[in-house]
């Protein structure tokens, strides 16, 4: 099969996917209009609510709901088959991800910028809404402690060219968000001097590898690094590199959005364009074809297609930690409401877009027919993280190599990308962490955690947590990291049960919201069952009562929202409050 040929039926269908089906959710489901004032400018303060032009948004929003996913899900979940892979990104983004993320952005717009977890509370009731702060607060603290931990390992064992780009981008977002905000400088402008300064500092970090920073800070103390093996330095270097980047990640969590994170965002999404244009532009001019099964029947040990493949590739076709974002940040900028389209449900289609680069890389970059057996031979020696993230880097290195690029730059490029992404994550994560525990102390009344230093702090000690503490030799969040993907897509169902539940009460259809919804809560469940039975005979207690806990709020929550969608029905379902 011709990988371009998979390439140009995924284009074509996610291209109609926007320009016919979110045509009819914004004209008739959720009747957009910029007949009132978006959040941004109603609760303006120039720190988190900030109006946004659409293109700076699009860029911040696009950059945070990628991250390391739609690159790293793909990249296993083409165990099973590069057919079943495909179908599900290019569908699941144009008719459950884009929804979703299209529906909780709207949803928040209208409610004054909160986030799903806040509004639940008005949609369903307060038990709710505690328990999806919950859920929300575990996945989010879970999902930024392993992403520490895996960018820390990234600078220092496999990938140090990317520490001098990745930090050097700091900066230089600082400048170009001065630039405009400040100087007012044309965006364009500002831009152009940002993307200059970003490819010196990618081709400076090639060229001068820096990841060893214990053995830096050893040497400014006087201490001779000799008496240390390679490996016991590149293992401190993680840590070093962790502490290193949760330090940073409280402090970019105060810092007004347009300053640091909105302009960095905005630039590393170019970085990101430029990738997937110069790999599709590959794949054009080499035309290879895919030698990955179709279907993979081989004994691979992997679990079953149904329900994991839908758990593995996550972010690239639906993600819990999408509507956080899209209610968490996105919606605190967006100027006009009619923006919410190409925002919410233009930027998760790119994504999906960008999760095709990421199967066909791995299905028809990775080498021949025998090379693919060779790495996907088994679950355990496919599913590793370096593992996922050779399979992507030197299939979309082999790609861009065929414009003329060598291919050791090529990977690097690849590779730089991904960690810039990986830390894009992290930073907008801790933010909305800081948002999620404000949100729980006003659940308590704790007037101290309403400031917004006080919960950063508190937020980085979580993700600390997960990212440092050894479980049986392994950080806690690569212990729990089996609850993951099952968690995230549960939250997915989640905040499609809460934009449905605002449909219904509107009197508005909610099949389009409502079939995802069903589909997501009914693969999660499955998925959680499955794996609290393998971790009842593997003796794993502690995966098993984190599981069950998370299994039984899930359920209680979804009783709660079945409860207020009969009242709903049997009141004649809109009520006057519910007018807007």
């Amino acid at each position: 099969m011709s990988a371009l040929a998979v390439a140009v039926f995924s284009g074509l269908c996610l291209w109609l996917g926007y320009f016919l089906y979110s045509r009819v959710l914004a004209g008739r489901v959720f009747v957009l209009t910029n007949a009132q004032p978006t959040p941004s400018h109603t609760k303006e303060d120039g720190v988190d609510y900030v109006p946004t032009r659409p293109s700076i948004l699009f860029g911040h929003h696009f950059a945070t709901i990628a991250g390391l996913a739609p690159m790293l899900g793909p990249a296993l979940a083409v165990i099973w088959g590069w057919l079943p892979a495909i179908l599900w990104v290019v569908f699941g983004s144009i008719f459950m991800g884009a929804v979703h993320d299209f529906g909780a952005l709207v949803l928040s717009v209208r409610h004054g910028g909160g986030s799903i977890g806040e509004l639940t509370e008005e949609l369903i009731g307060p038990r709710a809404r505690v328990l999806f702060l919950l859920v929300s607060f575990f996945l989010l603290a879970l999902a930024m402690g392993v992403f520490a931990y895996i960018v820390g390992g990234f600078f220092a064992r496999t990938h140090p060219e990317a520490v001098i780009p990745v930090f050097a981008l700091m900066p230089i977002a600082v400048g170009v968000g001065l630039l405009v905000y400040r100087v007012r400088m044309s965006v364009w402008g500002a831009t152009l001097i940002g993307l200059g300064l970003m490819m010196f500092v990618i081709w400076l970090g090639v060229d001068h590898p820096a990841g060893d920073i214990a053995g830096w800070f050893l040497r400014m103390r006087g201490v001779d690094t000799a008496q240390y093996t390679a490996a016991q330095l590149q293992s401190m270097s993680a840590t070093s590199w962790v502490v290193v980047l949760l330090v940073y990640a409280c402090g970019a969590s105060m810092l007004p959005v347009w300053l640091l994170l909105q302009p960095r965002d905005y630039l590393n999404s170019y970085k990101l364009y430029l990738g997937m244009a110069a790999t599709y532009a590959g794949l054009l001019i080499a035309r290879p074809q895919i030698t990955a099964p179709a279907f993979n029947t081989a004994d691979t040990g992997a679990p079953g297609l149904f329900p994991f493949l839908f758990i593995t590739i996550a972010c690239g076709a639906i993600s819990g930690f999408h509507n956080l974002v899209a209610s968490g940040t996105t919606s605190k900028q967006l100027d006009k409401e009619t923006q919410a389209r190409p925002i919410g449900y233009g930027a998760m289609l790119a994504e999906g877009a960008l999760a095709v680069v990421a199967v066909l890389a791995c299905t028809a970059g990775i080498g021949d027919r025998a090379a693919w057996h060779a790495h996907y031979s088994s679950w355990s020696a496919a599913g590793g993280l370096a593992q996922k993230l050779d399979a992507f880097v030197k299939g979309a290195g082999s790609f861009i190599s065929h414009l003329g690029v060598q291919q050791e730059y090529a990977e690097a490029f690849v590779a730089v990308v991904v960690v810039a992404f990986a830390m894009t994550t992290l930073d907008s994560g801790t933010r909305l962490l800081r948002y999620n525990i404000t949100e729980l102390s006003r659940c308590t009344n704790k007037g101290p955690l309403l400031r917004r230093y006080l919960p950063s702090v508190w937020a980085v000690v979580a993700i600390g947590f997960f990212a440092l503490l050894r479980v049986h030799g392994k950080p806690a969040g690569i212990a729990l990291w089996q609850l993951f993907g099952s968690t995230n897509q549960l939250l997915a169902g989640l905040g499609l049960l809460a934009v449905s539940v605002y449909l219904l009460r509107r009197g508005r259809k909610t099949v389009y919201t409502a079939l995802p919804m069903v589909f997501m809560l009914v693969v999660t469940f499955v998925a959680i069952i499955l794996k609290s039975t393998q971790f009842y005979r593997e003796k794993s207690w502690a995966l098993l009562i984190v599981g069950a806990a998370i299994f039984l709020m899930a359920i209680w929550l979804a009783v709660e929202a079945a409860m207020v969608c009969q009242r709903v029905r049997a009141a004649g379902g809109l009520r006057p409050e519910d007018a807007v």
